[in-house]
This record gives C-alpha cells, sequence and structure tokens, in this order.
C-alpha cells in the first residue's frame, strides 16, 4: 500500500506538481542546508564528547551546536512552510465542502503569514537595536549578526510564502461524492 494511500487524490497530485517548481527546489535546498547544520552540530558535540573524556576539550562547541541550530530551525521552517508540511488538523476540513476548504486553507494560511510577521518584525527590532554592538559569542568570538540576519531572512521567506498561498487563485476541487 502506497504512502499516499489515505489522501485526497487530488491533494497528492496537486503536492507532487508543487514538489516539481520553485517551492519544490526551495524545500529541497532547505532540507540539504537544515541536514549539513545538524550534521555539524552533531559532530562538534560528539567530538567534544570525545574530547573531555581524553582530556583535550574542543573549547565552544556548544557556541558552534547553537549556530548550527539556528541554521537548521529556520531552513526547517522555510522547508516546511514551502512543503505544506505544517502540521494541520484535517477534523473539520474533511467534513465540509470545496469551497469552505479553500476558505479555510486560506484563513489558516493568512494566520501563519500573520506569525511569520511578527516574529519578523520582533527579530528585525532586535537586529537594529544589535547592529552596531559587535555582539559576538564568548569563546570562539563568532560574530551573532550573520546568524540573527539568517533568521530574519527565513521569516521574511515564511511570511511571503504562506502570504502567496493566502492570495493564490482558488483551487478547482471536485466534490467528494462519499468515497
Amino acid at each position: 500500500m502506497s504512502q499516499d494511500a489515505d489522501l485526497n487524490p487530488i491533494e497528492t497530485h496537486e503536492v507532487r506538481e508543487e514538489a516539481k517548481g520553485l517551492t519544490g527546489v526551495l524545500a529541497r535546498g532547505c532540507f540539504v542546508v537544515g541536514a549539513i547544520g545538524l550534521l555539524i552540530a552533531m559532530a562538534s558535540d560528539a567530538i567534544a564528547v570525545v574530547g573531555r573524556h581524553i582530556n583535550f576539550p574542543l573549547l565552544g562547541s556548544i557556541e558552534i551546536v547553537q549556530a548550527c541550530i539556528v541554521t537548521a530551525a529556520s531552513a526547517a521552517m522555510v522547508g516546511a512552510t514551502a512543503s505544506r508540511s505544517h502540521a494541520a488538523v484535517h477534523i473539520l476540513t474533511e467534513r465540509v465542502g470545496p469551497r469552505a476548504q479553500d476558505i479555510l486553507e486560506r484563513l489558516a494560511n493568512v494566520v501563519g503569514a500573520v506569525v511569520a510577521i511578527a516574529l519578523l518584525i520582533g527579530s528585525v527590532w532586535i537586529v537594529s537595536d544589535l547592529w552596531d554592538g559587535q555582539e559576538m559569542t564568548e569563546l570562539l568570538r563568532m560574530p551573532l549578526k550573520p546568524l540573527r540576519l539568517f533568521w530574519c531572512a527565513s521569516a521574511a521567506l515564511m511570511a511571503v510564502l504562506f502570504l502567496a498561498r493566502a492570495i493564490a487563485p482558488p483551487k478547482h476541487r471536485e466534490p467528494d461524492h462519499g468515497a
């Protein structure tokens, strides 16, 4: 039995078609960036643990992990948004007609955009307050400005993706006649 057996065939086709486009490329790129971030974080932490046991610690491993987590988390959120993989509850949407489904999906995208914009505004505010501060990590002296800017760009991209889906033309779904 295929993994898509429980999904609406029209929605499954739409998701597959979208995976071929720009958002699919974006989602795959985010997967690669996030995977690299997690691999570097894992390697840094593993080296630090082994180093502590052989009296050769890796100083600043926590800072490396934190930088990698910013990258991985940002990429994961953009990737989930691009591939429409955010958690969703279908208890209501499965019981309403196609027009109501479209309205609820648009509403969900508007809410997602509002949350992403709120995160962006707060993050830009923090970046602007600390812009001239030369903010760096304690041990490795890594500048934090690039990480903050990466997160701001990720939040902006999420907002754009949500807004684009909220104002996109309606989908032409066929009504479900009791399958």
